[in-house]
């Protein structure tokens, strides 16, 4: 048996939380004052999630570079290829905020977007 010890991020409480585990299944969480502190740490210690926050090129836009981010969380262990696949992506002024730029990034489910909107230069 696996005991693992993580700290609640999802609300400033910062419950400290203790997962007993067997493998990759769940005995008990422990130490989270509400439901949200037992999904988090479920999910932490199966297949962490993360949202991606990056930047990629941009022609003929008023700065180099645009701010982008996915619309959910992906896999953590997907990163490293989702980054990959960022970095071609090239696009062309006008963006407009919340556009999505690619659909179902590396088949995550998760749409990359521009996370501002960016005029034409």
């Amino acid at each position: 048996m696996i005991t693992k010890e993580l700290i609640c991020v999802n609300c400033p409480m910062g419950c400290r939380l203790k997962v007993e585990m067997e493998g990759k299944e769940i005995l008990s969480i422990t130490g989270n004052t509400c439901p949200r502190g037992a999904e988090y740490a479920a999910q932490e210690c199966v297949r962490p999630m993360r949202i991606l926050t990056s930047t990629v090129k941009i022609d003929h836009g008023t700065h180099r570079v645009l701010p982008v981010i996915t619309d959910k969380a992906i896999p953590l262990d997907l990163m490293f290829k989702a980054m990959d696949e960022v970095r071609t992506v090239r696009v062309t002024a006008p963006v407009a905020e919340g556009q999505v730029l690619v659909h179902d990034l590396i088949g995550s489910g998760a749409d990359l977007i521009a996370s501002r909107s960016m005029e034409k230069n």
